[in-house]
């Protein structure tokens, strides 16, 4: 069996700890029979050329990910992702502006669904009912809360897929919406209202929202009505600042992108309102 050295410029969250994983130059001691390097950020790509003449001498290497536009194949547990995290299908059908997912995956394809409690495909809910629903069966075998940060298509969820994640014998630890473009707000309140019904209030933390700020012509007044807007809708929001492929950002939108991320100043905001 190959033994792979997997490389990654930038530590996350989902980041692998196994002892073939790195996150920069090898050390004398590395035996590897090939060397991949995992970029997910086109910013990181200046990184991932520097890493490569680092690690050359020590086996073939190949860099890919993301961020080269390569398409993405079948998913392997563990491989370039910690285990727990698993991505049961690819692309998308839609056609957003600020996303390379549907350019670099194409239209949405199904996989095996790997076992994992946390989801990260690009658009679940455009799979088939069949899909899904053998999504959430493996969910309610885990071990854990499952999470799906992935980001769901709120124009996409349906009365059945709300039962069927309150079926769940763990509770969902949080599970993450978009509101991208004006045209997100209306389905957000009416999937928002689906989960109150069902349970899942701003105050048990589990509905949550990605909101893209800072690209060209948006303000922080307009940011942040968006930000109230989501709140209202019925989720936390988490703001997520648009980067072109340089990764530059003002210090002022990093600001505020922090103070929009963290849940512990959200709802200190929330009580200062007096919102529960």
């Amino acid at each position: 069996m190959k033994r792979i050295a997997r490389v990654f410029p930038s530590l996350t969250a989902a980041t692998p700890t196994d002892a073939l994983a790195f996150t920069g130059p090898p050390d004398a001691s590395v035996e590897a029979d090939e060397v991949h390097i995992s970029v997910c950020f086109s910013w990181d790509l200046p990184e991932a050329e520097r890493l490569e003449k680092t690690w050359r001498h020590v086996a073939p290497v190949k860099i890919g990910g993301p961020a080269t536009g390569e398409r993405g194949d079948a998913f392997t547990p563990g491989m370039y992702l910690k285990p727990g995290y698993t991505i049961t299908s690819r692309g998308c059908p839609n056609r957003c502006w600020f996303c390379e997912v549907p350019k670099r995956e194409g239209n949405i394809r199904e996989l095996p669904v790997c076992a994992g409690w946390n989801v990260l495909d690009d658009n679940l809910l455009a799979c088939s009912e069949k899909h899904i629903r053998a999504v959430f069966e493996m969910l309610n075998r885990q071990r854990r809360r499952p999470e799906l940060t992935g980001g769901l298509e709120a124009r996409r969820l349906q009365p059945w897929m709300v039962h069927e994640l309150c079926r769940i014998k763990r509770k969902p630890a949080q599970i993450f919406f978009a509101y991208d473009v004006p045209d997100d707000l209306d389905p957000m309140r009416l999937a928002g209202k689906m989960l109150r019904e069902a349970g899942m209030t701003i105050s048990s933390r589990i509905p949550r929202c990605y909101v893209l700020c800072g690209y060209r012509g948006d303000s922080f007044d307009a940011a942040e009505l968006r930000m109230w807007q989501t709140i209202a809708a019925g989720f936390i929001p988490m703001a997520m600042l648009y980067r072109d492929a340089s990764g530059k950002r003002s210090r002022k939108w990093a600001s505020f992108q922090r103070e929009w991320a963290r849940p512990a100043i959200i709802h200190a905001k929330l009580r200062e309102r007096g919102i529960k």
